[in-house]
Order: structure tokens, then sequence, then C-alpha cells
């Protein structure tokens, strides 16, 4: 069973964004993947901003992602980029830490201005990283996510079928470059 990696960029303990990643990640895993969720902000603070790459903590993450064949990356807008906290943790993988591997971005937003983010700001990221293949992706509206009493994530349906066509495009991109992870 192939290993899929979420990976919620936002900085924010009550977040939409997390709640999303958690949501693909379901659907994924509904799909027979092994998903493992990696949360940025969880990680030690003054490892990820000295930059300790033999942090315990950060050599577990970056092997989680190693070992991934997918990956899903989530961030919130802020000032039209992904967060801070996403780059600093970009920043630690080795240069080509997205080798061999299929990636989905995803970004919320609080309004259609910052709809170009992932064009414009995360994929030349994950592409420097050398990702083998970044599918679509997809930006989707705040309000178009609400918190579900007792838990998880409705989804408004306005989105929800384009972010299910865009999780059944990563999940087929995964079977087309069904290939050992480099």
């Amino acid at each position: 069973m192939s290993l899929v990696v979420t990976i919620s960029g936002s900085p924010s303990a009550a977040s939409r964004t997390q709640a999303l990643a958690a949501h693909v990640g379901l659907a994924i895993a509904a799909r027979g993947f092994e998903v493992e969720a990696l949360n940025v902000r969880d990680l030690p603070a003054e490892d990820l901003l000295c930059s300790r790459p033999d942090s315990p903590a950060l050599q577990r993450a970056v092997g989680l992602v190693e070992r991934a064949r997918g990956v899903v990356i989530s961030t919130p807008v802020y000032k039209a980029s992904y967060t801070g906290v996403l780059k600093t943790f970009l920043d630690l993988l080795p240069q080509f830490g997205l080798g061999g591997k299929v990636v989905l971005p995803l970004v919320t937003g609080g309004t259609l201005a910052h709809v170009l983010a992932i064009d414009y700001a995360l994929r030349p990221v994950l592409s420097s990283l050398g990702a083998q293949h970044v599918v679509g992706g997809l930006f989707i509206l705040d309000r178009l996510l609400e918190w579900r009493p007792g838990g998880g994530l409705d989804v408004n349906p306005e989105i929800g079928e384009r972010l299910a066509h865009t999780v059944a495009d990563f999940v087929t991109s995964l079977h087309r470059h069904d290939a050992p992870a480099a």
C-alpha cells in the first residue's frame, strides 16, 4: 500500500485548512492508500526556525515525506502567499525532497484575489523540490468550508464536486506514476 502524507501548513490550531487536509486524507484512504497527517505547527518551533535537521521531531517529519509516494500540501493564504511555517518546513527538505512524488496543492483563502497563489507562489517551490508531478490543485474560499457540530468539516456543494474531481485526479496520477519513490 502506497503512503500519502497530508501536510497542513496552517499555524492555527482551529484551522479550516487542517480540517480540509484531514477531509482529503480520509477520501484518499478510502481509495486504498495509507495516509499519515503532518501538521507543521506541531513541530518544535525552535527546531524549525533554527533549521535543526538533527532534531528527532524534524527527522521523523522529513522521513515521513521521504517514504511517501504522494504528498498533499494544504495552506491558507497569508499576504498573497502560503504560510511562513510551511515555507520553513519545505526549506528543511533536501534539494530534491519531493523527487519521485505526486503532489496535490490545496490552498484556502478569504478572497478570490488569492486564487493564483498556487501557481505563482506554491507550485514553483514544489517543482524546485523535484516533484515528479504536481496535479492542478485547488483554491477554496474559506466561506465554502464549514465546521461540523461535533467536529469535522462540511464542504459546500459549490466546491465539493471540484474537490472530489481534484482528489480523483491526484489518485489517478498516483496510479499512473506508480513507481517506487526516489
